[in-house]
């Protein structure tokens, strides 16, 4: 047998050690990947900006997301306190959907270039308030694609979160996956860090040691996949009603319902006395921006934060009213009962909000539709 040159020894253990190195490099790089640095952190609010957006919050958004940002208050609105939307989310995942909605969805866009009630400086310091109030750093993400196999990532997203987000990513009890905007402004990476760690707080359990990181991968890049060839749209907004135009019918008779629960009216009810000509007054509880894109004909934008001693001054009281929402019920339950409070005896809401009016197939009345490139 021929002795092995010390030279040759040493290559080999070279090549050796090189190998082990590159293993330990690569590992490190993947468990890097999921360990994300940290990012400064965004402006500080003036005490009048801070004292601003915390009103807001609560006239805007705790209806829905809770007193306390705690989420699921009404309509699934997701949890704006959970820390891993927190680290990740500010500004855009967060300042985004506030300020244009979430088309689809009971989120409308609250940004006042699309009918809604703040400015746009309102937006920015609504979201930067919410940042604060949680208290996380902000995580620095890539904004990389994340490369995934797609039919494998539908297999895992069918077995392991269609019962809450839906089939189709339209939001069953969670939020919508499948929404284009929720896809344009969220990157990859964001997707990929709520899956892998969850919204605490929330039923939206970390699935990190659940699915492996490859599957992780896989859902991600099925998500991704589902924006495809789906077009944006916005609405050339309509004049906003004047208290003239408040009456529906008004040369017609008072319609008579029978209340379920002293308060409730049902879609076919409503659309009898709407086909009767039926003399009423129908109110859009949603803020205007969704309005805009669908309403029932003859329906009033009063949101749900409207100033009630306002509206008031124009809102007849000897006419039959009903509010609607999307909610289902939320939001027009939280209108009429303050205008009953105010002396409003003739309210009811729909009980099946305008979604469950849309689904029975009933007319609703859509604002003039152009595609943004236009």
């Amino acid at each position: 047998m021929t002795p092995v040159k010390p030279l040759a020894v040493l290559l080999i253990g070279l090549v050796s050690l090189l190998a082990v190195s590159s293993t330990a490099i690569a590992q490190s790089h993947e468990h890097k990947a999921h360990e994300p640095g940290t990012l400064p952190p965004p402006r500080k609010l003036t005490e009048e900006q801070s004292k601003r957006a915390a009103e807001n919050y609560q006239k805007y958004c705790a209806l829905c997301h809770g007193a306390d940002r705690e989420g699921y208050a009404n309509d699934h609105a997701p949890s704006l306190k959970s820390r891993s939307l927190m680290e990740t989310g500010i500004p855009h995942a967060v300042l985004r959907p506030m300020s244009y909605g979430r088309e689809g969805t009971a989120m409308g866009g609250y940004l006042d270039e699309v009918g809604g009630p703040m400015s746009l400086d309102e937006t920015w310091d609504l979201t930067y308030w919410l940042y604060w109030q949680a208290g996380y750093k902000r995580v620095k993400l890539s904004t990389d694609p994340v490369h995934g196999d797609v039919e494998r990532g539908k297999q895992v997203y069918t077995e392991n979160c269609a019962s809450c987000h839906g089939v189709n990513g339209e939001g069953v009890n969670a939020p919508a996956l499948g929404n284009a905007s929720a896809l344009a402004h969220n990157t990859d990476e964001v997707i990929r860090y709520a899956i892998r760690n969850g919204r605490q707080g929330t039923p939206m359990q970390a699935w990190a040691g659940i699915l492996s990181d490859e599957d992780i991968d896989n859902v991600t890049a099925f998500l991704r996949s589902r924006a495809g060839g789906w077009e944006q749209s916005q609405p050339v907004l309509r004049k906003l009603p004047t208290p003239e135009d408040y009456i529906v019918n008004p040369d017609g008779e008072d319609p008579e319902f029978t209340l379920s629960d002293g308060l409730y009216i049902s879609s076919k009810d409503l659309l009898a006395a709407l086909k009767g000509k039926k003399r009423m007054v129908l109110l859009d509880t949603r803020v205007p921006s969704v309005w805009q894109r669908a309403h029932i004909e003859g329906a009033i934008p009063v949101p749900y934060y409207t100033d009630f001693d306002k509206i008031t001054e124009d809102l007849p009281k000897d006419v039959q009213i009903i509010a609607y929402c999307s909610c289902p019920r939320a939001a027009a339950d939280h209108v009429i009962m303050n205008l009953r409070k105010k002396g409003y005896t003739r309210t009811a809401v729909l009980y099946e909000g305008i979604f469950g009016w849309m689904n029975l197939g009933y007319p609703v009345m859509r604002g003039d539709i152009r595609k943004k490139s236009e």
